[in-house]
């Protein structure tokens, strides 16, 4: 597999759940039936967070990458909207798995995916669902939720108890759901408040682009149980945790205890925070990083 020194990018829909989830699919040129990976991001992210940055550096080492939006948020379909689900999150990683293989331009045999942190968590369940994929990316990875709530810390967690029980309430009546923030400043009430959620998660986003920071709160009580590194045992294909040592959101210990329980688990640490690596040279580091496992594991 050569590198590719251009690419092209097209705007994409497939179908998940009766809805549309909306993509980007970046082609490399001069590249007959090249490898893919397909790219999911983080906790009410949207494609247009960075994915793209990650999206160009692999399709020009020549690999095929679909970054793609989840259902219910951005400019993919579904309603209600900023309603999370973990179950449809999943069928979204499947329904993009379905859809790579069946374009006659890719080669359908040699298919990675990449996720990052709540996106991370995501790619390690997929990953053990589905052997037939050649490798996965576990980028600073949601991999407990247990260990994810200790870190928001006992009086922000009660801090959300009572919206979640509105927005349930909400939920079970038919009316609007009850929304809070996804990333928030310390002390107030988000599923992120580290002080540097707010801040990191804004900086990813666009000049000019609008970001809808809010989430239903029933995903609190759903997050707080979802633990996908027990899944990385379970994982027989390679699979990349990229961990950073300070991570405030994901708590790293908890992650380097899981990522050691994959067969053929590979580790990368990086002494950055949670938001760091999706820009500067904090994103050079690991997408270099990423670039060579892929190239290694998706070779002919």
């Amino acid at each position: 597999m050569g590198a590719a020194t251009s690419f092209t990018r097209e705007d994409v829909y497939f179908p998940s759940g009766g809805d549309l989830c909306a993509g980007w699919m970046y082609v490399p040129e001069g590249v007959e039936s090249p490898p893919v990976v397909i790219l999911g991001h983080g906790f009410g992210a949207t494609r247009e967070m960075r994915l793209d940055a990650f999206a160009e550096r692999f399709a020009a080492a020549g690999i095929a990458a679909l970054a793609f939006t989840y259902r219910n948020f951005g400019d993919s379909g579904g309603e209600p909207r900023q309603v999370l689900s973990i179950k449809r999150q999943l069928a979204d990683w499947d329904a993009a798995i379905d859809y790579v293989k069946s374009r006659g331009d890719l080669d359908g045999e040699r298919v990675a995916v990449w996720g990052s942190s709540f996106g991370g968590g995501h790619a390690i369940t997929v990953a053990s669902r589905h052997p037939e994929l050649r490798a996965a990316v576990a980028q600073c990875p949601f991999t407990d939720g247990h260990a994810s709530m200790r870190a928001l810390g006992p009086v922000g967690t009660l801090r959300l108890l009572p919206v979640v029980a509105r927005d349930y309430l909400a939920s079970i009546t038919g009316r609007e759901p009850v929304r809070i923030a996804a990333a928030g400043e310390p002390g107030t009430r988000a599923i992120m408040n580290a002080p540097d959620a707010l801040p990191g998660y804004l900086a990813l986003v666009p000049e000019g682009k609008q970001l809808v920071n809010e989430v239903a709160a029933r995903i609190a009580t759903q997050a707080a149980f979802y633990r996908p590194g027990r899944a990385a045992k379970d994982v027989k294909l390679p699979i990349l945790f990229c961990v950073c040592d300070h991570d405030s959101v994901t708590p790293p210990a908890q992650t380097l205890a899981y990522a050691r329980t994959a067969p053929l688990g590979e580790i990368k640490s990086y002494p950055f925070g949670h938001f760091d690596i999706y820009l500067g040279d904090p994103f050079e580091a690991v997408v270099k990083d990423q670039v060579e496992f892929l190239a290694r594991h998706l070779a002919s």
